[in-house]
């Protein structure tokens, strides 16, 4: 059988992204009762970290950790990559080496190669590009909250960014529709966009993409490595914070998330993450519920 890959959302075809969604919250269950449950007993992760990160981390090493596995830290200062061996030679000997490997890093073009010459299963743990891990988390806690999320609005408010095109992928891949409220000029990416044009639309007032929305959803203004651009983005979004006035134009029972971490008093106001509509605490937790259900479909050990 060929080696199963997590690049995007759409490498899981979307009756077992909700059948592993499904398995994320029965996993859930499980830990909170004490379940011993051991899929990873001898299995090792090789965890690849160009970029920093703390839910990724922990909730990765965790949940191998609490499965019965084991997982490796890698940074550049500890690997090759650092000093510039080639992407396809690290994958061949690492997957040598482990038995599934998660990658964090910049060009979403390096995760495609690293995964072209893997002998294991690899998953983006996030690029520029994509994030499909959080996603599981977010639709997983929709579910939790509210049911399928299938066929509801939902509301993107800020950059066009990573987070922004795994939701447009979302929105196909589980069946909603999806408005994006984003400055111009921070549009994501066209060709994207198009692909899915059923589905997406883009607004440039946020009121317009949050009215009667079932989530509301957003991420920082500048993502890691735009640093140097915080000023500019700063003042292009100046009109794009979410805040409980915003939230009050969407559906009454509409939920409030953030992948984290934020950055209180800009893309959210001060009180948001902390209102009755905010679900980022358990969308938090849910990354590690989700990716042990993502794992445990790669290696095999669970079949949708």
């Amino acid at each position: 059988m060929a080696t199963r890959h997590f690049l995007t959302l759409l490498d899981i075809e979307p009756a077992t992204l909700e059948k592993l969604l499904d398995r994320a919250i029965e996993l859930k269950t499980m830990l909170r009762k004490g379940v011993q449950h051991e899929p990873f007993r001898n299995k090792v992760l090789g965890m690849i970290f160009e970029k920093s990160s703390t839910r990724t981390r922990v909730s990765f090493e965790s949940a191998m950790l609490q499965c019965g596995g084991g997982a490796i830290f890698l940074s550049p200062r500890d690997t090759q990559l650092g000093r510039g061996e080639p992407v396809a030679d690290t994958a061949r000997v690492l997957s040598r080496m482990v038995d599934i490997i998660m990658i964090r890093t910049f060009e979403h073009e390096k995760i495609e190669t690293f995964a072209r010459y893997s002998s294991v299963p690899v998953i983006n743990a996030l690029t520029d590009t994509y994030h499909p891990c959080q996603l599981l988390a977010d639709i997983q806690t929709f579910i939790e909250h509210r049911g399928s999320i299938r066929g509801k609005i939902v509301a993107w408010v800020g950059d066009g960014n990573n987070m922004c095109h795994s939701y447009i992928e979302a929105a196909r891949q589980f069946g909603f529709q999806l408005r994006i409220a984003c400055p111009e000029g921070f549009e994501p990416n066209a060709n994207l966009v198009a692909t899915h044009s059923d589905r997406v639309t883009i607004v440039r007032d946020p009121k317009a993409a949050v009215e009667h929305a079932h989530l509301v959803a957003t991420d920082v203004w500048a993502s890691m490595g735009q640093e140097e651009e915080q000023d500019h983005r700063a003042n292009a979004f100046a009109n794009y914070q979410v805040s409980p006035a915003l939230m009050n134009l969407a559906a009454k029972d509409a939920l409030f998330m953030h992948c984290l971490p934020a950055h209180r008093g800009e893309e959210v106001s001060e009180d948001m993450l902390d209102d009755p509509r905010s679900v980022v605490w358990d969308e938090a937790e849910n990354r590690l519920h989700a990716q042990k259900a993502l794992m445990e479909y790669l290696l095999g050990n669970w079949k949708p």
